[in-house]
């Protein structure tokens, strides 16, 4: 039997990303995303508002990354997959779960002055109608830009440095 497993939300984080490593050296973050519905309830003729908050863990060099330019307050977009994590609650002896995301690629979204104050330092440039900001990266052969490549995490930074440094247009939303 086939299955899928891919999840691609866009929302605001919820609190400021903490970086913290591995014994094994490898950087992990878990960030907690605002994702907003927004529907017509045809009831009563009025918008309604649905918030659902969604954890997120990001690893390798997609974690420091966020941990660096991204704030409570940031739009961002994750693609990802679903994980299960399970467990004994010490305190009453039940089985416990969480579903929760684990972030494959991160893509930084509006300007770096929207949303939280902005991480530390740089990746600024031109931003133009809300697209992805610059993340400041030397030129370089094509694909030693993919960070996170070979640690199961990427970064995407919203355009192709490889070609005229502008953001993709092929957005579907």
């Amino acid at each position: 039997m086939a299955s899928f497993n891919k999840v691609i939300l866009v929302g605001n984080l919820t609190r400021d990303p903490q970086v913290k490593y591995t014994t094994g050296g490898t950087a992990v973050t878990e960030i907690g995303l605002a994702v907003n519905r927004r529907w017509m309830d045809k009831q009563s003729n009025q918008w309604k508002d649905e918030t659902t908050f969604v954890d997120v863990t990001l690893w390798g060099r997609t974690a420091e990354i966020a941990g660096e330019y991204l704030a409570k307050g940031r739009p961002v977009l994750i693609e990802g997959r679903l994980q299960l994590d399970s467990w004994d609650d010490k305190e009453s002896g039940q089985k416990r779960s969480k579903l929760r995301v684990v972030g494959e690629n991160m893509t930084m979204l509006g300007s770096k002055n929207e949303g939280g104050a902005g991480g530390g330092g740089g990746g600024g440039g031109p931003s133009s109608g809300g697209r992805a900001p610059s993340a400041a990266a030397p030129k370089s052969t094509p694909h030693e830009n993919d960070f996170g490549s070979n640690d199961g995490g990427g970064f995407s930074p919203g355009f192709d440095d490889h070609g005229g440094g502008s953001p993709a247009d092929d957005v579907p939303f």
